[in-house]
């Protein structure tokens, strides 16, 4: 049972009677007790005359997947299988990172009949939002008070990353035609992928010219190269303990993750087997053996549900999944915030056995060093001598990554995107990829 804005209003209706009273003379305690008395018998009444909500029953639809900030609908359906009109309010229970409005939603149902409202979701945390059952509340007649039940009804919304990296694609894409010789000139050499024949043309290489053709012609032929295909690129995200920093407006995770999608989007495009794993201990998520359009659809699905672990990653164990997935990759990109030479041991003491079978790339977030203030106070100091201490660990740890055998790249979550994208496609002009 519950009460209604109502209840209050005929309490107070009753000061005036109860002070009339006590002016002719009657107990004003006696005359109060009454009133309140009246109050109670009303309300009870009231709420016994409520239609019972428990006799409703919940539909819903709502769609399985929505980008992280974007608006959604989830429409509920309420139907009233008793034999009395129902009035009153209901509320969906949806977690508070789904974005739900908070007010009650009135609703009038007759019986035998179903009203759908629309509940309007703007996502503000990746992962799954649920809701598990659905609070009906049924007015009785006189408004005073009512009938209150939960209706278990499961819901569940998969919010997907964003994937706003997005918007350096086109730019990137455009290179990598060129690289494939569709708006440029075709890379010549050892090393790379044979595309097809041409005539000799004075000032080319003569090692790349094709005797065997050239026997069946007139002319000299030479043989024309592009970058190779068909190359293995594993993509590892951490999601230890250092993936859970805030970094900007987000986590470190997040900031990976953007930087996968762009690369995986990239490589699959220059049609390159990419290969996702995402790992502290054990595995949170491994996509592999997909290509083509339904790649960043799998990707962006196991990643949605992936949270940072307050665990340190065993990289031991990792890197023996990376050698599970594919026996021969040809790039290992590590997406991992390795900042301090002390908790760093680990990685680098396991790098060196993945440098000698890839080219390993080590991709960091970092945050932006704080304005430096005119005229600082003792806070400011403090801050600006942490900074720069911060940086000088993740530049130790750098130079250690460097001649471990990899490379390490660091930027703000806005930029380590486009930054890993830029190499990827450097390896690619220079044959090594």
């Amino acid at each position: 049972m519950y009460l209604t804005g109502r209840t209050p209003l005929l309490v107070a209706v009753g000061v005036v009677p109860v002070v009339l009273l006590s002016l002719a003379g009657v107990d004003a305690w006696l005359a109060a007790s009454g009133w309140l008395a009246v109050c109670v018998i009303a309300v009870l009444a009231d709420a016994a005359g409520a239609p019972d909500p428990r006799q409703v029953t919940v539909e819903r639809r709502m769609p399985r997947r929505v980008l992280l900030g974007e608006p959604a609908v989830a429409e509920v359906g309420l139907r009233n299988t008793g034999s009395r009109t129902l009035r009153g309010r209901f509320r969906d229970a949806w977690q508070p990172t789904a974005g739900a409005p908070s007010e009650r939603v009135p609703v009038v149902i007759p019986p035998g009949e179903r009203r759908m409202t629309a509940i309007p979701l703007i996502p503000r945390r990746r992962g799954e939002l649920t809701t598990a059952f659905v609070v009906v509340r049924s007015d009785g007649p006189l408004r005073l008070a009512g009938r209150q039940a939960k209706i278990d009804a499961r819901g569940a919304i998969r919010v997907l990353p964003p994937f706003t990296a997005r918007r350096h694609l086109p730019s990137r894409l455009a290179r990598l035609r060129e690289l494939d010789g569709n708006t440029s000139v075709q890379v010549r050499g050892q090393g790379t992928e044979f595309d097809s024949l041409r005539e000799y043309v004075r000032g080319d290489d003569v090692r790349a010219i094709d005797w065997r053709a050239t026997a069946r012609s007139t002319t000299t032929m030479l043989r024309t190269w592009r970058p190779e295909r068909d190359r293995h690129v594993v993509i590892v995200v951490d999601t230890g303990r250092t993936s859970a920093a805030r970094v900007g407006d987000g986590v470190r995770l997040d900031a990976a993750m953007e930087a996968a999608l762009l690369l995986a989007a990239l490589a699959n495009r220059a049609g390159d087997h990419t290969h996702l794993l995402m790992f502290d201990r054990v595995i949170r998520a491994r996509v592999t053996r997909v290509d083509g359009p339904a790649l960043l659809p799998a990707l962006v699905d196991a990643m949605a549900p992936v949270e940072p672990q307050l665990i340190d990653t065993d990289w031991d164990a990792a890197f023996a999944q990376v050698r599970a997935l594919t026996s021969r990759p040809s790039l290992v990109v590590l997406l991992t915030a390795q900042d301090a030479a002390d908790a760093a041991r680990g990685f680098l003491g396991s790098l060196p056995g993945l440098t000698s079978r890839a080219h390993v790339l080590v991709g960091t977030v970092t945050q932006d060093a704080p304005p430096r203030e005119e005229r600082p106070d003792a806070a400011s100091v403090y801050r600006d001598a942490a900074a720069e201490k911060t940086a000088q660990d993740a530049a130790t740890v750098a130079a250690a990554i460097g001649r471990a055998g990899a490379e390490a790249i660091a930027d703000s979550p806005e930029l380590l995107p486009p930054r890993i994208a830029d190499r990827y496609l450097a390896l690619k002009a220079a044959g090594r990829l």
